[in-house]
């Protein structure tokens, strides 16, 4: 997508300089492993991609707020979020690999971990394997609302994480439903969940206002990736004016209710917002 790419090591360092100097709090890190197995092993190894990229960034910026990503579906050869038997997630399996990812990225220094994968139990499996290995401290950002969304197809294709076969829809949320979600956000805080996330953001802002008038923990938004293509296809294309359609819809999702809100458009909108000021 333009204005995003994938980085390397070696590439982080102007990263984390540029998004310091623009007075952005806090990142999200995702990986994309050199190899890719049936049970997503790079995914919680002590030297995975993730883990690294943790590490240099604390070194780099202390301050610096770094959320990591839980999930295996960029690490599997299968492309699914979790350990596949007779063609079905086994939810079981996958809750002790996800255990083992967050307790590794909390070793490297992650500040919050955010379980993607949807499985049932996620919350609470990692909230007690971080606080059994004296990561107490380290918070649990729970995509509670996670839809089955075709949003997330430019970031699937850039991750190379999209299913070898079959989709997500047996774990993600059906788009109607509103109902769920709210009470898999209440589960999850129940669970042990410090921030609760709706996603995708822009089309889900009703999900999103409701979740805002029912719980008081920090609520997180995210704009994902097809959301972000479409402004900056219009963009420039010139149907759209970029800047103001882009932080219309930012000022929408704050408006809604996010407390937190994750997106592509971070360092433009903290540029933008500079200049206003």
């Amino acid at each position: 997508m333009p204005g995003v790419k994938r980085l390397p090591l070696s590439d982080l360092r102007n990263e984390i300089a540029e998004v310091s100097a623009l007075k952005i709090p806090a990142i999200l890190v995702f990986g994309l492993p050199e190899h890719k197995d049936a049970i997503g092993s790079e995914a919680y190894a002590k030297e995975g991609i993730v883990q690294q990229a943790v590490r240099e960034i604390k070194k780099m910026a202390p301050e610096l707020v770094v959320a990591t990503d839980i999930c295996l579906c960029q690490y599997t050869d299968h492309g699914h979020c979790g350990v596949i038997r007779g063609g079905e997630i086994s939810n079981d399996e996958t809750l002790e690999l996800l255990v083992r990812i967050a307790v590794s990225q909390a070793e490297a220094g992650a500040d919050i971990v955010a379980p993607s994968g949807m499985m049932d139990g996620q919350v609470k499996a990692i909230r007690n394997g971080l606080d059994e290995h004296e990561f107490c401290n380290t918070s649990v950002m729970a995509y509670s609302a996670k839809y089955a969304s075709a949003f997330y197809g430019p970031f699937r294709d850039a991750a190379e994480s999209a299913p070898m076969f079959g989709d997500r829809r047996s774990y993600q949320m059906d788009p109607p439903n509103r109902r769920e979600a709210m009470r898999e956000m209440a589960l999850d805080i129940k669970e042990g969940a410090d921030i609760v996330m709706v996603k995708p953001a822009l089309s889900y802002l009703d999900v999103l206002s409701e979740a805002r008038a029912r719980f008081t923990v920090p609520l997180a938004a995210y704009n994902v990736s097809g959301e972000y293509a479409m402004i900056k296809a219009a963009g420039q294309r010139e149907w759209l004016n970029e800047k103001l359609i882009a932080l219309e819809v930012l000022t929408a999702i704050k408006r809604a209710g996010a407390d937190i809100i994750i997106t592509y458009f971070a360092k433009d909108a903290a540029r933008w917002l500079l200049e206003m000021n």
